[in-house]
Parts: structure tokens; C-alpha cells; sequence
């Protein structure tokens, strides 16, 4: 067959250009558990899918030992010939969903596997936004099992060795953002030996049952290498946390990111553990809210010389308009002074910049799309920039061979070494930006601010849409109360209804100039640390065996405990609890470097959140704001 002698040779060109994108765009990728993965051999790597087309880039670029993945493709693309060898030469196999029988619908997927390469697969079956996996579909279980069976239908086959399944969980540290980093995890491989006495017995619907287990196997592993919360308010107040605890974005380590993360979301999801337990929870909330609304983040007010807020044993004091002035023009006097050795390389790129920005915009409500959009942009403005310098270049050594070489190497040199400089210089950039914006919020009037009743509004985090790919349980419709405006007839053969209202397409809310939200954010920024520290404080004062909801993995790993289910796990949907001692999980957070407040002191004043002029909050005003914080974020 075509496939028998190809090189994959359009899979390394595309994997090559791919590694350029994921260098320039990410700050760096780590790759967790590549021991265990197999260098020979026949493996399906089942990875998570949470955002697009950038998870198979990652996958291929990062997988270990540099293995060439197949990936699975409508079986109707490989009808022509030529179409047949440009998509096998890239790395994809025939997948016939038309096929009742699984052998052929597997067909490319066995015929891979027998010769010992491997195939990489996204069980989720879409690429979603959701808080927690929501869903794993049978499809890579299926592969295996039809594999194994296949090979022992035969005495031929008895040689072949036996297919791993190797779970792949992909974390981004914050998936649309440039320069952000992402994790990748290998867990464990899954044998298939529990699995084939149930697939082979010939009972009636024991495959099935089989299959079952080993997609909740598979499960299992990718829960474990990811971040999952019950909600997305507990996410936000987790990353929130996160956030306030590690200064700076890249203070946590990326092999402890997803332990820590989920750590914190665990806290968050043990309801009532504290008495300020919700308190908290929205002062994060609206903090985290504000600081989306106003384009700028905790980490970079955390490098700007304000007056600490990361402790509230320090004394606040109130940023006077000079002393916001001061910070803008040494913030401008540093950058000034890198610009020259930065000047060529952002102009050249200016293009990149501005087309991955623009991709981004087309797709603004669609967080897992931006980052693909940005990448595939800046690729294709890349792919003009580069080959015309190195023509450019090569022109000037007279289009010679030695002077092709030396375009190509300057171009290459060229291109590394915007990369090395674009990290100090963009967080660089980002601290002028964010001085800036401080600045001009100090020194407008405060009359100017975004009034209390209509700062409601953006202190609630924007929730990501439903994707409706994703398979949801369906729960009865509840009994129509008096007061509905909608009746509907449970007789009816369909579910009709009566003055059913169309839906209305309401226009996102606009946001407000950031100087309007200014004294908003740093306020909020003074409530959530209080807050924080009198949650930590509540919970070190507990009881040593003081117990707070941990994931069962967490638990079994740092000495909790883990309360089984009675049935299979997925059965009824009922799942393991786990729990972890409260002075265990703060030992562990300081251990990795968590700057965990304490309000031994008292709580910190919210001067510094005011102007020079002492302009600031009366008490009443203190009272609408406590208002006005959202309270439907309790659970």
C-alpha cells in the first residue's frame, strides 16, 4: 500500500513549522511523565481537547522521543490518490464512521498499530471551555479492544506486540494569553489484560461493559493530570487565590502547577469550611472580575512600586498623584533605554503582532479559539516575513550558494533573538501599560468613576458559553410553578408550549474606560487579600484534624483519606471523596512557596486605593460597596 513506504515527510515539515509557532507564542513547554511513554511499539495516546487545533500541535511537537502520531480522518478523504498520500505522508489514518463493523471502522487504526506506530486521539471528542472534563467517549477503548481482538484471530499475528494505551493530559497556564506556558502530563499506560477476559467471553453485552471500564480508566488518568472544578466560580476564586498567593506569573513551578491549582480549587469547593467562607469567596470573585474588565492583572500591580498589599502586616499608605507619576516615567526611562535593542526586531514583527491580534478579535467570546487564531495569524504573516528577508539577504551575498547559507543563518539568529528578547520586554511593556492606566485612574476627579450601582455589573466574572457538543445530563423538566409565564402539557406527545417568548439577543455589556474602574480595582484588590487572609486564618486556628475536600488522587497522595463509593465508580455517577487535613494543605502551599497573609495585625486599610487629594470612600460608601459585591456566587 501507498502508506507501507512513507516517510512522513509532510508530518516532519508541518511538525517543524509548528515547533516556530509553539516557540513563539509560548513561553515554554514542559513535559511531565515522558518516561512513560514506550519508544517502540504500538501505543494510542488518548490526550485532552481544550484548545483546538493548538492540542495536536503541542502533542506533536513535545511527544517524547519525537514519535511520528496518526491522527484520525474521515475515511472519504482518502479516496483520491493523491489526496490519499498527502494526508498519510502528514500523519493521518482512515477512520469509516459510516461502518457498523468495527474492524472496518478501525481499519487504519489496527493496520497502524500492528506496525508498531502510534495514534494519538482526543476521547473528548470536541474541543471545549468547560470548568472539568465533562465527558470521555468510548471511541480510543474501542480501538485498543478491536486491536487485541484482531491480532488474536490469527496465529500469524501472535508476534505483534500488544497495544498501551498512554493518557495525555495538555494544561495551559492560561490558554489565549502570549507568553503564557503549558504542561503536558503522560500518565500511566493502561494494560489491557484486566480488560480482555470480559471483551473475549461472548456473553452478551460484556464488550461493552469491557470498554466501559477502560474508557473510565482512561478517565481517570486524565482527571488526575488536569485541573477540574465543580463549577466555574470556584475555578475563577481558585485561580484568583492562586494569583494573590504567587506573586508572579511564573513564581509556581510547572511541574507542582496542576497540584497547586487543583489544591486550591478543592479548598474552594469545601462549602463553609471557614465562617468567611462565601465572604471570600466573592471578594475574590469581584476582584478577579474587576481586574478582567479593567485589562490588567494582580501580577503586574504586584510589580509596580505601590504600597504592598500582598501583606497585611504592612501599614498601607495612599499612592499620591506624584508618586504614580514617578512610577510612570522611571517605567518610561526603562523602557526607553531596552527599546534600541529591541526596536528592529518588534518592527520587523509589528505585522505578526498585529494580525494575531486581530484573529483573536474575530473570535473575542470564544476563549479556546483565540489562541489558535493568534498562532495560525502570526504563522501565516511569519511565512511571509522570514522567506522575505532571507531573499532580501540572499540578494546581497549575489545569490550564491555560501551567501544563501548565510541569509538563511541570519534569519534563523534573527529570529531567536527576538524570542529571547521579547519576554523581558513584553512583561516590560505590560508594567508601563499598567502604570499608565493606574496613573490617569489616580489623577481623574473622582466624580469621574464608575458609580457603585453601575460597577455591579463587572464584578461578576463573564462565564464562557454552553458548548453544545458536549453530552449534558438531561434532567426532567421541573413542574411549572403558578407564577410561570410557560406552561407546559406533560401530556403532549411533544414538549409544546404556550407563549413561549423568542429568545432575545442581548448585546455584551461595553467596558468601561479602565481610568473609570481604577480606585474600583485597587479597592477590591485590598477587600480580596483581607479577605484571603482571614480564610487562612480561620483555617490555621482550626483543629488539627480540621478535614477539607480534596480530589481522591491529592488525598491518597499526601496522607488524607479517600472514602470509596459502594458501586464501580461511574455506575450511578456516584464517585470516591477525598479529604486532606487543613494544616497539611497550608504546610503544603508554603512549601511551594505560596506568601499565605495573615491578619495578625489587623486588616489592611484602603487608603492607598485613593487619591492624594483624600478623595476616598465615606462610610456609607464603604456600606454600598460591601453591597454591591455579588452574592449569587455561593454554593
Amino acid at each position: 500500500m501507498a502508506q507501507q513506504n512513507d516517510t512522513k515527510a509532510l508530518h516532519r515539515l508541518i511538525r517543524f513549522i509548528s515547533s516556530l509557532a509553539v516557540d513563539s507564542f509560548f513561553h515554554e513547554v514542559r513535559v511531565i511523565g515522558g518516561e512513560n511513554v514506550p519508544k517502540h511499539g504500538p501505543i494510542i495516546v488518548t490526550a485532552t481537547h481544550h484548545n483546538m487545533m493548538l492540542d495536536p500541535v503541542i502533542l506533536s511537537v513535545g511527544f517524547p522521543y519525537q514519535r511520528m502520531l496518526n491522527y484520525w480522518s474521515k475515511a472519504s478523504l482518502f479516496a483520491h490518490p493523491v489526496m490519499r498520500w498527502i494526508l498519510f505522508s502528514s500523519g493521518n489514518i482512515p477512520v469509516d464512521r459510516k461502518s457498523k463493523d468495527r474492524q472496518v471502522l478501525f481499519k487504519g487504526t489496527i493496520e497502524a498499530l500492528s506496525k508498531g506506530e502510534a495514534v494519538a486521539l482526543f476521547p473528548e471528542g470536541t474541543s471545549y471551555t468547560e470548568p472539568r472534563i465533562m465527558q470521555v467517549k468510548d471511541g480510543a477503548a474501542w480501538a485498543a479492544m478491536e486491536y487485541a481482538k484482531w491480532k488474536t484471530e490469527s496465529p500469524d499475528r501472535a508476534g505483534l506486540k500488544e497495544v498501551t494505551i498512554i493518557p495525555a493530559s495538555i494544561v495551559y497556564t492560561n490558554k489565549s494569553k502570549y507568553r503564557s506556558s503549558v504542561i503536558m502530563e503522560f500518565g500511566r499506560p493502561i494494560s489491557l489484560d484486566p480488560y480482555k477476559e470480559q471483551f473475549f467471553s461472548g456473553v452478551e453485552g460484556a464488550p461493552r461493559a469491557a470498554v466501559k471500564r477502560l474508557t473510565r480508566s482512561i478517565e481517570r488518568e486524565l482527571v488526575e493530570a488536569s485541573i477540574n472544578a465543580p463549577d466555574w466560580d470556584t475555578l475563577y476564586a481558585a485561580r484568583m487565590a492562586r494569583d494573590l498567593l504567587w506573586e508572579q506569573d511564573r513564581s509556581i513551578k510547572l511541574d507542582d502547577f496542576v497540584t497547586i491549582s487543583q489544591t486550591l480549587v478543592d479548598l474552594f469547593s469545601t462549602s463553609d469550611i471557614t465562617p468567611n467562607f462565601r465572604s471570600a469567596k466573592r471578594h475574590l470573585l469581584a476582584y478577579y472580575s474587576l481586574l478582567q474588565s479593567s485589562h490588567l492583572s494582580n501580577s503586574v500591580l504586584t510589580s509596580l512600586p505601590l504600597p504592598r498589599s500582598l501583606d497585611p502586616n504592612t501599614p498601607a499608605t495612599v499612592p499620591g498623584r506624584l508618586y504614580t507619576l514617578l512610577i510612570l516615567i522611571r517605567d518610561s526611562i526603562s523602557a526607553l533605554v531596552q527599546l534600541p535593542f529591541f526596536f528592529i526586531p518588534l518592527l520587523v514583527h509589528s505585522p505578526v503582532y498585529v494580525m494575531g491580534r486581530f484573529g483573536a478579535k474575530l473570535v473575542e467570546d470564544e476563549e479556546e479559539t483565540q489562541a489558535q487564531n493568534k498562532v495560525a495569524f502570526g504563522l501565516l504573516s511569519l511565512l511571509l516575513i522570514y522567506p522575505a528577508m532571507f531573499f532580501f539577504l540572499w540578494a546581497m551575498f549575489w545569490y550564491t550558494r555560501i551567501g544563501a547559507l548565510l541569509a538563511a543563518s541570519m534569519v534563523y539568529l534573527f529570529a531567536v533573538y527576538h524570542i529571547k528578547m521579547i519576554d523581558s520586554n513584553y512583561e516590560r511593556a505590560k508594567r508601563f501599560i499598567a502604570a499608565w492606566r493606574v496613573l490617569v485612574g489616580v489623577w481623574t476627579p473622582k466624580r469621574w468613576d464608575l458609580s457603585l450601582p453601575a460597577l455591579s455589573q463587572y464584578m461578576s466574572p463573564r462565564t464562557p458559553p454552553a458548548n453544545p457538543w458536549i453530552d449534558r445530563p438531561i434532567s426532567p423538566n421541573p413542574k411549572p410553578s403558578d407564577g410561570d409565564q410557560t406552561r407546559q402539557w406533560s401530556d403532549s406527545p411533544t414538549d409544546f408550549q404556550l407563549q413561549k417568548e423568542p429568545p432575545v439577543n442581548e448585546r455584551p455589556a461595553r467596558r468601561p474606560p479602565s481610568r473609570r474602574l481604577v480606585r474600583h480595582v485597587l479597592r477590591s484588590r485590598v477587600e480580596a487579600m483581607n479577605a484571603l487572609a482571614g480564610f487562612f486564618d480561620h483555617l490555621a486556628r482550626a483543629s488539627r484534624n480540621k478535614k477539607v475536600k480534596a480530589s481522591p488522587h491529592l488525598a491518597r497522595m499526601y496522607g488524607g483519606e479517600v472514602i470509596e463509593s459502594t458501586s464501580e465508580c461511574g455506575a450511578d455517577g456516584s464517585l470516591p471523596e477525598g479529604w486532606r487535613y487543613a494544616s497539611e494543605v497550608i504546610a503544603f502551599l508554603k512549601k511551594r512557596g505560596a506568601k499565605i497573609p495573615t491578619l495578625g495585625h489587623g486588616p489592611l486599610r484602603d487608603e492607598w486605593a485613593l487619591s492624594s487629594e483624600g478623595e476616598g470612600y465615606t462610610t456609607g460608601e464603604e456600606q454600598e460597596w460591601a453591597r454591591q459585591i455579588p452574592r449569587g456566587t455561593d454554593n
